[in-house]
């Protein structure tokens, strides 16, 4: 007969998720590394692996054997590791690479800023500035380096989202679709290749718009598309019938949100659409612990927030606009969808 499980003391569970950003480190150092890259092709000894990274065997050691306890990888005899399921997501190549935003979280730029939240609490403002010197959007601007990683950062997590977001949502009424803050125009590029009579707008800061491309040649895509930089608390490109703002909103405070939307309601044909691709709280007193904690994160970062269905119905009518549904996008997300007030 086996005996109950013995359940954890508190003591022990404070301990154990106190030291959670202790694991979420490991993982970052082996993105950093590129270790998973160096896996791709099979098992490799600790040896040969940091001769490959021109790191330190037994520092290597040590991170992989962590990274094997928390499923990143397999050790096997002779200190040999291979790459699990999960750690194939860390491979710069994989479909569903998570490699540069393991490396975001990483960066002091991203990292550091966490040690303000209980700051955060207290002021009820983002700690940013006060942690790094100056606000989120110029430190960016100021550091391309950190600007680049973030961006790659962006463009892992709107992998995990794009399929699922072109599939829940027909586009196929729509002849001009405005990306605003679409980065290097990955969900565009698989929009466009969907509904092959649609035109899109790209629609960036210049600087990223300046590494776009790849994405609309890879899809086919590139001479339906016009690659725009701006600024979206200004402008947006005018005549879209349908505005795509792909985890965007949540990036602001309520009063530059509904800046952004109220230029983008300057700017919409009267018939169109607004489409916020969002991750959306859900009721008070329900779980969910994900979105809680990207709440956290913007938070501390840019005072954004991640709104619930309430929330975002109040922020359209005051940029103009009015809710009409929320769609499932798969996943996490959602499609909020918005038209004229």
């Amino acid at each position: 007969m086996q005996s109950a499980p013995t359940e954890m003391p508190p003591s022990a569970r404070i301990l154990q998720l106190a030291m959670a950003s202790w694991v979420a480190a490991a993982v970052s150092a082996a993105a950093e590394l590129a270790v998973a890259d160096a896996l791709a092709a099979g098992p490799r000894d600790v040896d040969d692996l940091a001769k490959t990274l021109d790191v330190d065997t037994t520092n290597l050691y040590r991170l992989m054997r962590t990274c094997s306890d928390i499923g990143l990888f397999e050790e096997h005899e002779g200190r040999a590791f291979a790459l699990t399921e999960v750690g194939q997501a860390l491979r710069s190549d994989a479909p569903d690479s998570m490699r540069n935003f393991a490396r975001w979280v990483g960066l002091p730029a991203d990292r550091s800023t966490w040690t303000g939240l209980a700051d955060s609490v207290r002021t009820g403002r983002s700690v940013f500035e006060s942690v790094h010197g100056k606000p989120v959007w110029e430190y960016m601007r100021d550091h391309p380096d950190v600007s680049e990683i973030f961006d790659l950062a962006m463009t892992d997590t709107s992998s995990q989202v794009t399929t699922p977001v072109v599939k829940a949502y027909d586009y196929g009424s729509f002849r001009r679709i405005v990306d605003v803050g679409g980065g290097y125009g990955q969900l565009l590029a698989a929009v466009l290749a969907d509904n092959p009579r649609a035109r899109g707008v790209l629609f960036d800061q210049p600087a990223v718009v300046a590494g776009a491309g790849a994405e609309f040649a890879k899809a086919g895509v590139q001479d339906r598309v016009e690659v725009v930089g701006g600024d979206f608390l200004a402008s947006v490109p005018e005549g879209g019938d349908a505005y795509l703002l792909s985890n965007i909103i949540h990036n602001w405070e309520d009063e530059k949100a509904e800046a952004i939307l109220s230029r983008v309601r300057e700017a919409m044909a009267d018939d169109a659409r607004v489409l916020l691709v969002e991750v959306v709280m859900p009721p008070d007193g329900e779980e969910g612990l994900t979105v809680k904690l990207m709440d956290l994160n913007m938070m501390a970062h840019a005072d954004g927030v991640q709104r619930s269905e309430e929330q975002f119905a109040k922020l359209f009518a005051a940029a103009g606009l009015k809710l009409s549904r929320v769609l499932p996008g798969g996943g996490l997300c959602s499609i909020v969808e918005a038209v004229r007030a």
